[in-house]
């Protein structure tokens, strides 16, 4: 698992820097997956640092009326993002959709945390209605805001 885990971090890598963003890995994987910055005209320099959790469902997964990452992060930041790619069971080469959260968006549970934007449906991840604009283009794009990690 531990190869599919670094794909899905070079995955969403790729969306960031195709968006404009720069990606700085470390040296030693201890807390964030990598770190990312953009100018933003009359904004200045936005600096997150990202986790990335893949979905990667298994043979015989049933409907799920949520669906997302449950587990321990080994970093969190007011200003970080929680990259989950969300890969269907027929083509796991290619996320079907790929969630962009803020840290407020992540929850605490007796696992750890949760943040579970989509639902499983017939073997694909679907985003929920409440979650959209944190998916895909839409979500991505929204990260050039100083204020994407505050709270409406």
């Amino acid at each position: 698992m531990e190869n599919i885990d670094y794909f899905a971090e070079l995955y969403v890598a790729g969306l960031f820097a195709v968006a404009g963003w720069n990606i700085y890995f470390p040296h030693r994987d201890k807390g964030f997956d990598f770190i990312i910055s953009k100018d933003i005209y009359l904004v200045g320099q936005i600096i997150r640092p990202v986790q990335v959790k893949g979905k990667y469902p298994t043979e015989g997964k049933t409907n799920k009326a949520v669906y997302g990452y449950v587990g321990q992060l080994t970093a969190r930041h007011p200003d970080m993002v929680l990259a989950i790619p969300f890969f269907p069971y027929e083509n796991p080469q290619k996320p079907s959709c790929v969630a962009f959260l803020p840290n407020y968006k992540i929850k605490p549970h007796a696992k750890g945390v949760h943040c579970e934007p989509a639902r499983f449906c017939e073997g694909m991840p679907i985003p929920r209605k409440e979650f959209l604009r944190f998916f895909n283009e839409e979500g991505l794009s929204k990260l050039d805001s100083l204020k994407w990690s505050q709270k409406p």
